[in-house]
């Protein structure tokens, strides 16, 4: 499940459908062994499927706006974007590699800077959504009721509070408005009219 329908480099979307289907169908028939362990995993997965492989619906649209776009079969496309999978260090990689080159000739340094902007903007299943819930709900839990002007000055505080760390480069101690805006801004608290409290020297 994790390595060939959910992963972001793989097959095209009615292909992981398929597969889906073929792992639920294969714990269904399982259930009896554990009933209280897999049957809830099985009916959450099936119950989720369509919202699970969206993003390979997404994938494989914007995949093929690649291939019109460089009038190049999608196929071909669909092979840059598999490349991904294979490690640097793996002689496989630099032969798929050399192979994509002499059939692209030119072409090749675009369509792949292309397909790995795609790969990397792609967002998986829910994981965006379920992120932003884990770091919302700490602040609900501190009200009892939530109305929009709370909801208001949330959005504020999380788009202007920095993040004390990133995986991302230049992401570190940096807001999303300053990321967003190309520029470094007044602490949140004063840009909404208050002055900080500095301790003297």
């Amino acid at each position: 499940m994790r390595e060939d329908v959910l992963s972001l480099i793989g097959p095209d979307a009615q292909s992981r459908r398929e597969l889906f289907d073929f792992i639920v169908e294969e714990m269904k028939a399982r259930e009896h062994l554990a009933l209280h362990r897999i049957r809830p995993v099985r009916v959450a997965l099936e119950n989720q499927r369509d919202g699970l492989l969206a993003f390979a619906e997404n994938l494989d649209r914007q995949l093929v706006d690649i291939a019109l776009k460089y009038q190049v079969p999608a196929a071909v496309i669909r092979e840059v974007s598999e490349l991904g999978r294979v490690d640097r260090v793996d002689p496989l990689y630099w032969q798929k590699d050399t192979a994509l080159w002499k059939r692209l000739g030119a072409l090749y340094r675009s369509i792949r800077h292309d397909v790995e902007q795609l790969l990397e903007n792609t967002v998986r299943a829910s994981s965006m959504v379920e992120n932003l819930n884990s770091r919302l709900r700490s602040y609900f839990f501190l009200r009892r009721q939530v109305g929009p002007e709370y909801l208001e000055l949330l959005r504020f505080f999380l788009n202007h509070r920095h993040y004390p760390r990133s995986r991302k480069d230049g992401r570190a101690r940096r807001s999303p408005a300053e990321i967003l805006q190309g520029k470094v801004l007044p602490h949140w608290l004063e840009q909404l009219g208050f002055t900080r409290f500095r301790r003297a020297a």
